[in-house]
């Protein structure tokens, strides 16, 4: 039986959300891979859904009526949408808000207190170069207020930091507001929570980040591209930043293609990634922000709906702006 809907990029816990939830009607297969993974020359089905690994080569938008990215963002479409109007594009902008930011603060406050080390010091159970530094007082700068952003200077703010924002729209009359240069001075540390746009492909370079204190802790949990490892390695091995928390990378897709099949990879931006993994004050995670229970239960609820909403009307309730 051909499916109606295939989902990429599933995990375990979510395909158990997704057969409980979606309705018998809807028959839909699988597979934890991306596109590039499956091998797949045509789309299995009428309607693919995808997280942010995935490259749906544009030949195959002839064949499709929807794609369904369970994902905040939906930058890794931009391509398929200049490339053809088909088909329709869906995402998923409210479903791990909190999640994300809660992960957020998870890595700033584990570089804080020197986590990596601490564990591995353990085994000696040396406490020397350890000392690390309370949230309350210090200054937390968060590039990007919309959904996510907000939910961190909330978070920012219940830990009795000084939070600052930086945005080309300021949205949030409760939000302190600056410029990119004054924050960039004034931080201890910097969240990245922005959209990617063209603009600011490379935003986090050497340059912009010289700007900072010495010592100043730096986490992205928003677009790898924003932050390139080449430049913060460069930082780190200086000593400039303190440390560095990543969620998301640049060359993302081939960055975990290698690292799931155990394969090498020539991008500088990979290698330069590697590099970083291996420094005592740098917390890489595997694109894992979104991952709570709450978040998976509300990602597939959400997908359920625009799916049910796609087959009744042709249109998705949360379609990617033009």
């Amino acid at each position: 039986m051909v499916p109606q809907v295939y989902f990429y990029e599933t995990f375990e816990e979510e395909l158990a959300q997704l057969r409980e939830k979606l309705p018998p009607t809807i028959k839909f297969d699988s597979t934890p891979g991306t596109v590039q993974e499956s091998g797949d020359l045509h789309p299995p089905a009428k309607i693919i859904s995808i997280r942010t690994q995935s490259v749906v080569p544009p030949h195959w938008s002839k064949h499709l009526e929807a794609v369904l990215s369970r994902s905040t963002g939906y930058d890794h479409l931009s391509a398929l949408r200049q490339a053809t109007n088909r088909p329709m594009l869906g995402y998923l902008p409210l479903y791990c808000n909190r999640a994300v930011a809660e992960h957020a603060l998870m890595l700033w406050t584990a570089l804080a207190r020197h986590l990596p080390r601490q564990v591995e010091n353990f085994r000696t159970f040396q406490r020397d170069g350890l000392t690390g530094m309370e949230n309350a007082g210090k200054v937390l700068l968060v590039v990007g207020v919309g959904h996510i952003g907000y939910q961190i200077v909330r978070i920012g703010r219940g830990l009795e930091m000084r939070v600052l924002g930086v945005d080309i729209i300021r949205r949030h009359a409760d939000v302190e507001y600056t410029d990119i240069d004054s924050g960039l001075r004034r931080a201890d540390i910097i969240v990245c929570a922005m959209n990617l746009t063209p603009e600011n492909h490379g935003y986090f370079n050497e340059t912009r980040l010289r700007q900072t204190r010495q010592g100043v802790i730096f986490v992205n949990i928003a677009r790898g591209e924003q932050s390139p490892s080449t430049e913060l390695l460069r930082l780190m091995e200086t000593g400039h930043l303190g440390g560095v928390g990543l969620d998301v990378y640049d060359a993302e897709s081939q960055l975990a293609i290698a690292l799931r099949q155990g394969t090498q990879c020539d991008n500088r931006e990979v290698q330069a990634t590697l590099a970083l993994s291996r420094l005592p004050n740098v917390i890489l995670t595997p694109h894992n922000a979104f991952n709570t229970r709450e978040a998976v239960e509300r990602k597939v609820q959400q997908s359920v709906e625009q799916l049910r909403r796609f087959f009744g009307t042709g249109r998705f309730i949360w379609e990617v702006p033009q």
